[in-house]
């Protein structure tokens, strides 16, 4: 038997997803196999290394910093990325709020961040290890569209991993995954919509006519992989966990309240949830 979870992106709103990490820390509840996409697998590192709290104090410690995001990181020739990349994927974790790389390397299953490949538009599934400390496979799911510029490993080119899967639960069956929960960070009955703002990305990246694809097809993808898990959840082969509500809260939200809502709210549901899912992982 093989358990797995599966951690949707939506930067800040990831910390709903956050609180399920440290609500299933505590219960112990640690599966086989993890994988994130985006925040998803930024924020789920810190759930492998068994760190409760790490991913809360991070987000309200550093949303209004500066250094950690803004549009002077983005017009910095040097940085050009909304987010201060060395001071959010090096300093913090290596210094300000330490990731504890020795804990992460006990952990006993395989954890996956999604990434797009820039050139051929298909996401790619590439597996953390702590070998590489600047955290460059975070970078990459990570890499926003306009907001990061190109993420470059081995010499390839690749941007946040939402683009082309944003909610890889077909992965962790394919990898052998037999029982998989679902942790998302929209609530039930949402439908993603191809934005005018949408449109003009694509047109951003005509150079890269594959990313110009994804972005347009990617509203539809998503709604199918959500019926799909609909499907899947309603056969009692999937455990979905989802806020109730997402309204007025910023991707990029700072209001320290709202976010301690949003953690609360996933830890709530996790304790709650967290005995249906220890059966589930045990049958």
């Amino acid at each position: 038997m093989k358990t797995g979870i599966v951690f949707e992106g939506g930067a800040f709103r990831t910390i709903f997803s956050c609180g399920v990490m440290d609500a299933f820390l505590e219960k112990n509840i640690m599966p086989d196999y993890i994988i994130g996409v985006s925040a998803g697998a930024a924020y789920g590192v810190s759930y492998a290394s068994r760190q409760p709290g790490r991913n809360l104090k991070i987000i309200l410690d550093y949303c209004d910093d500066k250094r950690y995001m803004g549009i002077n990181n983005l017009l910095n020739p040097k940085n050009k990325c909304y987010y201060g990349l060395d001071f959010a994927y090096d300093t913090i974790p290596n210094k300000l709020v330490p990731f504890d790389y020795d804990e992460f390397d006990k952990y006993h299953g395989e954890f996956y961040a999604v990434v797009t490949n820039v050139l051929t538009g298909e996401p790619e599934y590439m597996k953390y290890t702590t070998a590489d400390r600047s955290n460059l496979i975070l970078k990459a799911t990570c890499a926003l569209p306009i907001l990061f510029p190109n993420i470059y490993i081995n010499d390839t080119p690749y941007l946040d991993g939402g683009l082309s899967d944003s909610i890889p639960y077909e992965k962790a069956f394919e990898d052998g995954c037999d029982r998989v929960v679902v942790v998302l960070t929209r609530e039930s009955g949402y439908k993603k919509s191809t934005t005018s703002s949408t449109k003009a990305m694509a047109r951003a990246y005509h150079r890269y006519p594959n990313i110009a694809i994804d972005l347009v097809k990617r509203a539809g993808r998503y709604n199918h992989s959500l019926k799909k898990l609909r499907r899947l959840e309603k056969e009692g082969k999937v455990i979905v966990i989802r806020p109730d509500s997402t309204e007025g809260f910023s991707r990029l939200e700072r209001d320290k309240e709202k976010i301690l809502n949003m953690y609360d709210e996933g830890y709530a549901k996790g304790i709650d949830i967290s005995g249906k899912v220890a059966e589930f992982f045990a049958k």
